[in-house]
């Protein structure tokens, strides 16, 4: 504490004659000390009586500091005189303070301050009202957002792209957009910062069709544009239109920065397009991309959902620096690939690193489980992840223990499980409850998840289906026949099986029963030559899965057109010999597809890789890296 007397005469007295000994004294080891080490008014003022009872002059005084205390209390006049002594331009001072409050801990600070500068009397500039703003933005704080832009409109700086944008911004981040939309309509003038702000609020909203619109409308675009676009479609799930408008963004003749690359790499993973992911990633190596994080991840994650697990392995091999995320998508990507042992292998070594786990961990670790029925090892993680590492389980934790259960059979104990759940059970957590029950033929626990189903998720034509698929199976034709009954009723359809291939960069499509493939007579040749060597080596048809109560030839002719076996044979007719299939398909694999792909890999010489909606089936020699078990 300063020891030095601060009454109202001293101050103004300071105040009147502080400089007038500019010229006598220069600040000593002491002073210096003293200058940054008041903290309040009151010291200020102490500090102040020095200056004039040692002949220093003001100007020696830290404005943005003395602002700074002086701001938010009745000493704010105080302060004025000062800047006023010292001849400073008053406003840059306080602009110094507001933005230190706008950066700093306690941002509301910068609009009280605003507000004294206003109620002083003092001319906000455009400074001024920008680093209020930011703090209107850290704050959330729309309504004294609007304030300051009455303030842009009132002081004629309407013109200042700056400011709009800023304003556009706070809009748009605070869920304003109608404002932010009127205010981008009228602006007389934009840049490409403008747009682009408009075209990530409208991508945040999922509306992009819009941002899309609004994309193809501008004139001059920058990285960030084709950046905000290209990962606005693989965000609203259309991974298609986000690789076409990257091979758009290459023509231009623009470099991809680690975003884009990320925003690439992420469609090229939902689409299997092993292909263009492979160029990203030999162009990210070359650009030396490679040591981001982000990067790395993504290439992992783009590689497992393609297929290629040993490429995987060899990004995560490489990486110098490896996150939680790493490590769970590697975790995860063992799993789905039916490398349940390797993925534990990977959680210990992730352990003994001192990385700590989080919910996806386990989330990957319990699919680990679930998908070579490791039960005892799945009850232990599901135990360990609350005790040992302190995390809530999600939703998403409780579907894969009913899936891990309901696969090993356990189908009552799944039941309670359901029923002592915490939180209530959604259509993922039932749908793993009937997908135990059609394994293991359980009709009575059938209905009674698809009567909750039919409350959580009515409108999931797959739940319906694996619902018939038991009465068929059963041959409860009339059942199965209630079931499509209900399903039209409900207005509901089934989703037709498709599968996708990608030969020479071209993705080709099939869908169940589709016979307008330019190929497709090839096609049905060459089906028609390897079912009779499938037959030969013990193949017969499982008609089961096919839900019509029909004859038998025509039950054999819908499991002929299931689109994964018409990819299949076209892979295998437009394919160099012994090299990898790679099909990608919407729905799960049925058990016909299932063992006649095994059959396949042997007679083709192939190693036949399929993507479906739960997991990867690599087909070798005759077996599946599943093991029959899915």
């Amino acid at each position: 504490m300063l020891c030095y007397s601060s009454s109202s005469s001293s101050s103004s007295s300071s105040l009147h004659h502080g400089n007038n000994n500019n010229h006598l004294r220069l600040p000593t080891e002491q002073h210096l000390h003293l200058l940054q080490s008041f903290n309040s008014p009151f010291e200020l003022k102490q500090l102040h009586t020095h200056f004039i009872k040692t002949s220093l002059p003001l100007s020696l005084l830290p404005l943005t500091q003395v602002a700074s205390v002086c701001a938010l209390t009745p000493n704010f006049t105080y302060a004025q005189k000062i800047f006023q002594r010292v001849k400073t331009p008053e406003i840059f001072t306080w602009n110094s303070c507001l933005k230190a409050f706008a950066e700093g801990e306690s941002p509301n600070d910068a609009v009280l301050l605003f507000y004294q500068i206003i109620k002083f009397g003092l001319l906000p500039d455009s400074f001024t009202l920008s680093f209020v703003l930011k703090a209107c933005l850290r704050l959330l704080d729309v309504e004294n957002g609007r304030i300051v832009h009455g303030y842009v409109e009132k002081l004629g700086l309407s013109s200042n792209l700056f400011l709009k944008n800023t304003i556009l911004h706070l809009y748009g981040y605070c869920g304003e957009f109608d404002d932010a939309l009127k205010l981008f309509d009228k602006m007389s003038e934009r840049d490409v910062v403008s747009w682009n702000i408009m075209i990530t609020h409208l991508i945040k909203r999922d509306d992009i069709e819009r941002a899309f619109d609004l994309f193809s409308q501008m004139v001059v675009r920058n990285l960030r544009s084709w950046t905000l676009m290209i990962s606005g479609f693989v965000q609203c799930g259309k991974p298609k239109e986000a690789v076409d408008l990257f091979f758009e963004f290459e023509k231009v003749g623009l470099e991809p920065n680690e975003v884009t690359v990320v925003a690439v790499l992420s469609a090229c993973a939902d689409l299997g397009d092993l292909n263009l992911g492979r160029r990203i990633h030999e162009f990210s190596n070359k650009s030396g991309f490679g040591s981001n994080v982000r990067v790395s991840n993504t290439l992992i994650d783009m590689f497992i959902k393609c297929g290629c697990l040993e490429e995987a392995r060899g990004v995560f091999n490489e990486m110098k620096e490896r996150t939680v995320v790493s490590w769970s998508a590697m975790i995860q990507g063992l799993a789905i690939h039916g490398k349940a042992e390797e993925a534990l292998r990977v959680f210990d070594e992730m352990i003994r690193v001192g990385m700590k786990p989080n919910w996806v961990t386990f989330l990957g670790l319990l699919h680990a489980c679930s998908h070579m029925g490791l039960v005892e090892q799945g009850r232990e993680f599901f135990t360990s992840m609350t005790s040992d590492y302190g995390i809530v389980p999600k939703i998403e934790h409780y579907g894969s223990m009913v899936d891990l259960l309901s696969r090993a059979g356990l189908l009552q104990e799944a039941r309670e499980f359901i029923k002592n759940m915490p939180i209530k059970p959604n259509g993922v957590v039932w749908g793993a409850l009937l997908g135990g029950c059609k394994v293991h033929k359980n009709i009575e626990l059938a209905e009674e998840a698809i009567e909750n189903l039919s409350e959580l998720d009515p409108f999931n034509d797959g739940y319906y289906v694996v619902l018939s698929n038991i009465y068929a199976e059963a041959e409860r034709w009339e059942e199965a026949a209630r079931v499509r009954k209900l399903m039209r009723d409900r207005g509901v359809r089934k989703t037709p099986g498709a599968s996708s291939i990608t030969v020479d960069g071209v993705v080709h499509e099939f869908v169940a029963g589709d016979e307008s493939h330019p190929q497709a007579k090839k096609i049905f040749e060459t089906w028609d030559k390897l079912v009779e060597k499938m037959k030969v080596m013990g193949y017969v048809p499982n008609t089961s899965v096919v839900l019509l109560d029909i004859e038998e030839t025509e039950k054999e002719r819908f499991l002929y057109r299931h689109s994964e076996k018409l990819a299949v044979v076209f892979g295998l007719i437009n394919t160099p010999a012994r090299t990898p299939i790679r099909v990608m398909k919407n729905l799960r694999v049925c058990e016909d597809c299932h063992e006649a792909l095994k059959l396949i890999s042997t007679i083709g010489n192939r190693e036949i890789v399929v993507r479906d909606r739960n997991r990867f089936h690599c087909f070798k020699d005759g077996s599946c890296s599943c093991r029959d078990y899915w």
